[in-house]
């Protein structure tokens, strides 16, 4: 299916205690460009990430963000700093004993006291985090390349429309060109009788002469290779692959032989058609610019 190289995904999950969401965005390209921004944090993921999307992704300029919130609480976990509170409950027994006060220590006033207990980070599961962040890319993939397909779907419309109307024009030009090769044969012939009648010339020759100069003007070959193109434009918009470039080289032989067609034509009526083909010819190159 035809594809545009201008899309958009998006995709959000919480897993294992993350809130992870990842876009994507591309914008026309020649090639396959690969940006990102991820937190530093996460950085590792990043020669993945990029693997991944290129298997879904052969043009275009892309743009992927993720951004990873750990849910508060999860990452982190309590550790009780044994060695301290064991010194605390020595040293205030050692002082009640000395002062002859009351032993009323109890485990709520212990953990009132400073470094009882200390926060640490849990260590990251770097496996298990760039499965998340995978399955979370994957499906803002999916939607990613379905706008594509759905942005190339219209594409592709648009051009067989204009395709179709070229094949008109094109028609038109088969029609008119024996008439304008034969009107110009005429002129020919009754041009050079004029200026040869004074002498002694075969009037077979200038008849043959006249013909052969009138073909000079046909466009036969080029409408024959200008409707071949057309059919392998039509063809290769019903391709699965990556068919941008192929397609902008199509639409350059097309132009080619439209242009000789104008440089050929000695019909007012050809010339007005080559400049509408042209005209609809430039429309297509700019749409497929967006192709993938």
């Amino acid at each position: 299916m035809l594809k545009s190289m201008t899309g958009y995904g998006r995709s959000q999950k919480i897993l294992n205690g993350r809130d992870i969401l990842v876009e994507i965005r591309s914008v026309n390209h020649r090639y396959f460009e690969y940006n990102s921004r991820i937190p530093r944090t996460y950085a590792y993921v990043d020669d993945k990430l990029k693997t991944l999307v290129k298997s879904g992704v052969s043009r275009g300029k892309v743009d992927v963000s993720v951004t990873v919130n750990n849910i508060e609480g999860r990452d982190t976990e309590i550790a009780i700093n044994k060695e301290i509170a064991e010194g605390y409950v020595a040293a205030l027994r050692s002082v009640a004993n000395e002062l002859g006060l009351k032993d009323d220590l109890t485990l709520s006033k212990l953990i009132k006291l400073p470094d009882i207990f200390s926060v640490q980070k849990t260590p990251d599961d770097e496996e298990q985090i760039w499965f998340d962040i995978s399955e979370t890319a994957k499906e803002a993939l999916a939607k990613f390349i379905a706008m594509r397909e759905t942005e190339g779907e219209k594409l592709r419309a648009d051009i067989l429309e204009k395709t179709d109307i070229i094949s008109s024009m094109v028609k038109k030009v088969e029609e008119l060109s024996p008439v304008t090769t034969e009107n110009y044969r005429k002129r020919l012939f009754n041009k050079l009788s004029e200026i040869l009648e004074s002498q002694d010339i075969d009037q077979q020759r200038i008849i043959t002469e006249s013909a052969v100069f009138a073909e000079k003007i046909a466009v036969d070959e080029e409408t024959v290779r200008l409707k071949s193109h057309i059919l392998q434009l039509t063809e290769m918009l019903d391709s699965s692959e990556s068919i941008g470039r192929k397609l902008d080289f199509i639409v350059q032989e097309m132009n080619r032989e439209v242009n000789t067609i104008g440089s050929k034509a000695q019909d007012l009526e050809i010339t007005k058609l080559v400049v509408d083909m042209k005209a609809e010819l430039e429309k297509i190159r700019e749409q497929i610019q967006n192709i993938e």
